[in-house]
């Protein structure tokens, strides 16, 4: 295998509501050298719900793209924390389940040797490229912004599945954080669930969970929330507003990828990172810490643009190219 090559895969999120994710890992990859080669013809993980309908689908939806990836012969970056279970999930099953490995094979096509394993980004960034390496490309740090790392239920669980960091108390993501020189604010909701799964069927009950994480993060002085999963982004950044009428206090606090952190601190052009597509504009955040205040400039999204500010940020982006 190559060196820093993989094989990737965005899963559904990343080509819509996650594409700011999809931008950003693409971006922040390229500057560290680690070449993302996208699997041909990739098909839907089944998250969040083949697993509870078909069992069966649960494991044939990921292990067609586990065979795709055994032709290709690379280890495969997945951004998105389900689909990461989901394939990490079918993994096992193809490593332990002689009878679902031999179903696979057969209606896949393929022989399974183990040799491209799938690994979240948040793995690869920290552990295979390294921490001192990542360090050495951070060049426009974030001193002055409070962030606490937000790692939701499945990115490190279940241990016996994922097993790349601590379920409990991980600390990938919170090193990340520093390493981009923000400051690292102490929470107890890192592994706490946002309701992903629950968005549509019970939202009610999906907004009370959000609220919980979001008042956790505001008691804790964070500036913004990172996060390694579209779905988490998406459900703790929409639902703010339901979260403030629950908990009748004021949320508007930022959501970013941890690609999107790396990437102001790599010195990035915020456009490049789809900073601009946010619900929740982080310029607020930026504009008032001494080392982003260049990347504060074209930050923001549709949602934060009055009609008194659409030729200013007309000018702003213009000039990010």
């Amino acid at each position: 295998m190559a060196e820093n090559t993989y094989s990737y895969y965005p899963g559904c999120s990343l080509h819509g509501t996650g594409k700011a994710y999809d931008l950003s890992a693409r971006a922040v990859c390229r500057h560290l050298g680690i070449e993302l080669r996208e699997l041909q013809d990739w098909n839907c993980c089944g998250a969040t719900s083949a697993h509870a309908l078909d069992s069966w689908a649960a494991i044939a939806l990921p292990g067609r793209n586990a065979a795709i990836a055994e032709r290709a012969g690379l280890d495969v970056a997945v951004p998105c924390a389900a689909c990461y279970s989901r394939q990490k999930t079918c993994e096992k099953a193809l490593q332990e389940d002689q009878q679902a490995r031999e179903r696979l094979e057969k209606e896949m096509s393929f022989s399974y040797t183990g040799r491209a394993r799938f690994k979240h980004l948040l793995e690869i960034i920290v552990k295979d490229y390294g921490l001192e390496r990542l360090r050495e490309k951070l060049t426009a740090p974030l001193t002055g912004v409070r962030a606490v790392g937000y790692y939701g239920c499945l990115l490190v669980r279940p241990p016996d599945v994922v097993g790349f960091d601590d379920p409990e108390d991980p600390r990938t993501l919170d090193d990340v954080i520093l390493a981009s020189g923000a400051e690292l604010a102490n929470w107890y909701a890192k592994t706490d669930c946002c309701g992903g799964s629950l968005a549509l069927v019970r939202p009610d009950v999906c907004g009370q969970m959000v609220a919980r994480i979001l008042q956790q993060a505001k008691e804790a002085g964070a500036d913004c929330i990172v996060v390694a999963c579209p779905l988490c982004h998406s459900n703790l950044e929409t639902r703010q507003p339901m979260a403030s009428k629950l908990l009748r206090t004021d949320f508007e606090i930022p959501v970013l990828y941890f690609t999107e952190m790396l990437g102001l601190a790599m010195g990035l052009p915020p456009k490049r990172l789809g900073l601009n597509t946010h619900l929740i504009s982080p310029r607020k955040i930026l504009r008032r810490k001494p080392q982003a205040v260049g990347a504060a400039a074209t930050v923001g999204g549709p949602a934060q643009r009055g009609p008194e500010r659409q030729e200013e940020v007309a000018g702003e982006e213009e000039a990010d190219g």
